[in-house]
């Protein structure tokens, strides 16, 4: 597997694409983010007063039928419209376009998708067709449409790629996870340039209850749904459970270089750990989120070493753990000039 294998490959983002619940397009997204836009609003795809979440973080203006053919829009679940328009932003960014390149070459291009909840929205809406209908309105191809399988396949097909293609799914982590898998192949020479990501589109009535059934939404702010996410506040009630994509191109360095590719940044480490404690709640010592940060060996390299602080809104055990484990990386990362 390894046999031409000397020394791993440097590995850089060239192109990056996402459709979001504060716009859809980078550029979209980047100016919300600088004014302090909102995604979190009233549910407005669907109506369900049984439904006990009430807010959610939806994407507005998504022309989602412009990514499928009409043929395919009753077959897919949300997040392949989802993918495909962040994954086409995000190609056409780093400059590679497939449409008459030869198959050697998109063989040596690879998808590698993190997805959370997959397809389960649209199969949710499948058991109201089976036991309420009309049963006509279900798709043939439900069952690889609301597994995640498949999902990687759709942006395949999409660009002609004949590279690999995996769904990674791991929780929260997934797009991360994804993300240091696909600069993996890269680094070992497995692939050339890989798309990867992650998208996710649970909002759906019988999700969201089951969120609202562990108590880890927040049902606090249905009135000003634009100050409930509050992750690191002292007052937090819980999680606002969204939607979106968010998908880059990673090539190797000399690829990018001598394609003459504009690079956002260099992929120099990751790391994973596992605190084996419960099956949805963090060990608030922060111990094993900390090791991972500190055995990674190095960051998403922009202008220097880099810390992401995450927490989950959670009423109080994940956003401990995650405050701990900062403080435990940050004990371990001398002070630098970003500058």
């Amino acid at each position: 597997m390894l046999n031409n294998f000397s020394r791993p490959r440097r590995v850089v983002i060239t192109g990056m694409g996402c459709v979001t619940p504060i716009g859809v397009g980078r550029e979209a997204f980047w100016h919300s983010l600088q004014t302090g836009v909102s995604g979190v609003r009233r549910i407005e795809s669907f109506d369900d007063p049984r439904c006990p979440v009430k807010i959610a973080g939806e994407v507005r203006d998504f022309d989602w039928e412009s990514q499928l053919t009409s043929k395919d829009r009753k077959h897919v679940p949300r997040t392949v419209p989802l993918a495909l328009a962040a994954a086409r932003e995000a190609m056409a960014d780093a400059g590679i376009d497939t449409t008459d390149m030869p198959i050697e070459e998109r063989r040596s291009i690879g998808v590698e998708i993190g997805t959370g909840g997959g397809g389960l929205a649209f199969a949710e809406k499948h058991y109201e067709y089976w036991y309420i209908g009309p049963k006509h309105h279900a798709s043939v191809y439900i069952i690889p449409a609301s597994t995640h399988g498949g999902l990687s396949s759709e942006i395949s097909m999409a660009f002609g790629l004949r590279g690999l293609s995996h769904v990674v799914s791991t929780g929260c982590t997934s797009s991360t996870d994804a993300i240091f898998y696909a600069a993996q192949h890269i680094a070992l020479g497995r692939q050339d340039v890989m798309v990867a990501g992650g998208v996710d589109a649970p909002l759906a009535p019988g999700i969201l209850a089951g969120f609202d059934l562990m108590t880890v939404v927040t049902n606090d702010w249905d009135d000003e749904p634009h100050r409930a996410s509050r992750p690191f506040a002292i007052g937090r009630s819980g999680i606002v459970v969204a939607e979106g994509a968010y998908i880059y191109v990673l090539e190797s360095l000399d690829s990018a270089l001598q394609r003459g590719a504009d690079i956002y940044a260099e992929i120099t480490g990751y790391g994973a750990t596992c605190d084996a404690y419960h099956r949805v709640r963090l060990d608030d010592s922060g111990i094993e989120p900390a090791r991972a940060s500190t055995c990674s060996g190095g960051s998403v390299a922009i202008t220097g070493p880099s810390i992401a602080a995450g927490a989950t809104a959670f009423t109080v055990t994940p956003s401990l753990a995650s405050s701990r484990a900062a403080t435990f990386v940050s004990a371990r990362i001398p002070a630098f000039d970003a500058a």
